[in-house]
């Protein structure tokens, strides 16, 4: 099944190796496709919040695959253990859906817009975290997803 990773910003900084570990493992399991889009941060003083978030909305928004899933990651959205998201995907495998896209904001987070019109909102946690961090965590997840469902040693917790 292809999942689709769109994330506003580049793979930079410390966690750039980590990440990029991450999403050459996943994609052992995965049809995986990583699509950065610009930060919409704005020129010079205090950039809008709103404004940026609808920019990068945007732009998020012109790269959606068609027919396949959309959940947003964000704060606000619904916890699920790794074990669920391994079924979950699993099952929309084994059902052959097109795939699942991921989204993951830009500093400023997602635009609310793209969130309401998500299929589903997903939190990996109910901390804010860098959009870094959190790309990092969604490739672990998913590395983590394919283990479970091909019941590799990775994953070490109750997966009853």
């Amino acid at each position: 099944m292809k999942i689709t990773v769109l994330i506003v910003g580049q793979r930079r900084g410390p966690l750039a190796p980590a990440v990029l570990e991450f999403e050459e493992r996943a994609s052992r399991y995965w049809k995986l496709e990583i699509v950065e889009v610009d930060a919409g941060t704005g020129r010079g003083g205090a950039p809008d919040e709103d404004e940026v978030r609808r920019a990068e909305g945007r732009r998020l928004r012109a790269r959606l695959p068609e027919a396949e899933e959309v959940w947003a990651l964000t704060r606000g959205g619904k916890g699920t253990s790794s074990e669920e998201l391994a079924r979950t995907l699993g099952d929309r495998a084994l059902r052959g859906a097109p795939g699942v896209t991921f989204l993951i904001g830009g500093a400023f987070g997602l635009d609310r817009d793209i969130v309401q019109e998500a299929d589903r909102r997903l939190s990996i946690s109910a901390m804010t975290l860098p959009h870094a961090f959190a790309r990092l965590v969604l490739a672990e997840q998913l590395y983590r997803a394919g283990t479970i469902l091909r019941n590799e040693p990775y994953h070490k917790g109750d997966t009853a």
